[in-house]
């Protein structure tokens, strides 16, 4: 075996050194919220398994005794009769004309987001989004515009400069994964309606979690007809994996011919569709869960703010605590597990320098107790401002 070259060890003892190394956890999922990691029983607040799906039964038993792979890309003869039950399941529930399916909801922003624009077009991306739109950007060949985070001035600005571009997108979050806050979708899309421009959405986080049917920020705003593509995900609240995207039959069949993520890769498989249209079915007929979520975001919250913490505005299940330096961050969140309580540190790259935080990704399957314990827990933790910049 050769030896490994300076360059890579340099930049994993850079990594040590700068408090950015990722522990390889084993991970045990319990019950009532509960993990064992490595080895230690602890409160999880780290999964995105918002409503608790991913742990119930019932997605098990829909997916057992069916194929678990399924040998062939969609387009040539993975799409199996489960395949094409979740097409139709995802569609109703996101009450749109069609629904596309990608292997993760990575790849459903990375292959959209490429299949719409090309290299003559323009995309405005807000600062703050995601990792997998930033790459669907980067892989359409487009000429890229950032603007500031939520600030529609600036977009407003970049979009009356691109006036001439053939084809003009705004791809956003809907809510923002690392913050918590939602993006003002109303008055973006009127934006778009004045530039005429395109909107892509990306609900992972919410999908399940917000508007009156779990179908996340567009349906929360009521903007959700003035859309021109939602994406979405089965890997978080639905309890499953997988992705997808849901607009109009024309925009669908675009992006089944052109998204290179689902017309190469092998379908999701049967046994997965399975589950993931039980968790979709489970999300209409158990509001009750989001219900249960809300109000628990909603004590965290209020918990929060009358220690004193900054709680950013937004109504969903992710609740950031800044604490600036990375070494703050790694040192809080061992001390948290210490006292039972798994809170990841969120660090860069994944966010920006100076603003590391604890990210409290809350589920249906919190109880009020661990959000009042895990409160004073946070608050026994936070260093005084001096320290957190260190």
């Amino acid at each position: 075996m050769t030896r490994d070259p300076s360059w890579l060890t340099d930049g994993l003892e850079a990594l040590e050194q700068g408090h950015l190394i990722r522990p390889r956890r084993r991970v045990e999922p319990l019950e009532d919220g509960r993990s064992r990691i490595d080895g230690r029983e602890l409160v999880d607040f780290s999964t995105n398994d918002y409503l608790g799906f991913a742990r119930d039964s019932r997605l098990a038993d829909a997916a057992a005794g069916i194929a678990a792979g399924a040998g062939a890309s969609p387009l040539v003869s993975g799409r199996s009769p489960q395949y094409c039950q979740l097409e139709r399941d995802v569609a109703s529930f996101e009450n749109a004309p069609a629904a596309v399916l990608f292997p993760s909801g990575f790849a459903a922003n990375l292959g959209t987001v490429a299949a719409l624009v090309n290299r003559d077009d323009v995309i405005f991306s807000d600062q703050s989004n995601h990792a997998s739109l930033i790459d669907g950007c980067r892989l359409s060949g487009a000429r890229i515009q950032i603007y500031q985070h939520n600030q529609l001035d600036h977009l407003a600005d970049q979009l009356a400069q691109a006036a001439t571009a053939p084809r003009r997108l705004i791809v956003t979050d809907g809510l923002f994964s690392m913050d918590g806050v939602l993006a003002p979708l109303d008055a973006l899309c009127d934006l778009a309606d004045t530039y005429n421009a395109m909107v892509l959405v990306d609900e992972a986080h919410a999908t399940g979690v917000l508007g009156e049917s779990g179908r996340g920020v567009c349906e929360l705003l009521g903007v959700e007809e003035r859309v021109t593509l939602r994406i979405g995900t089965l890997s978080k609240a639905v309890g499953a994996v997988g992705g997808f995207a849901v607009g109009t039959t024309a925009f669908v069949d675009h992006l089944w011919h052109h998204a290179r993520p689902q017309v190469f890769s092998t379908a999701l498989p049967p046994a997965t569709c399975a589950a993931a249209s039980t968790g979709l079915k489970l999300i209409t007929d158990e509001p009750d869960r989001r219900h249960h979520l809300t109000a628990l975001a909603d004590r965290f919250r209020g918990h929060l703010s009358r220690l004193g913490l900054p709680v950013p505005p937004g109504p969903g299940a992710i609740i950031p605590v800044f604490l600036a330096a990375a070494s703050t961050a790694v040192a809080a969140s061992a001390t948290l597990s210490d006292q039972g309580f798994f809170v990841p540190a969120i660090r860069p790259p994944t966010v920006p320098r100076g603003t590391a935080r604890l990210r409290v990704s809350l589920s249906a399957l919190h109880s009020q107790d661990d959000i009042d314990r895990l409160a004073d827990a946070i608050f026994s933790v936070i260093p005084s401002e001096a320290e957190t910049r260190g």
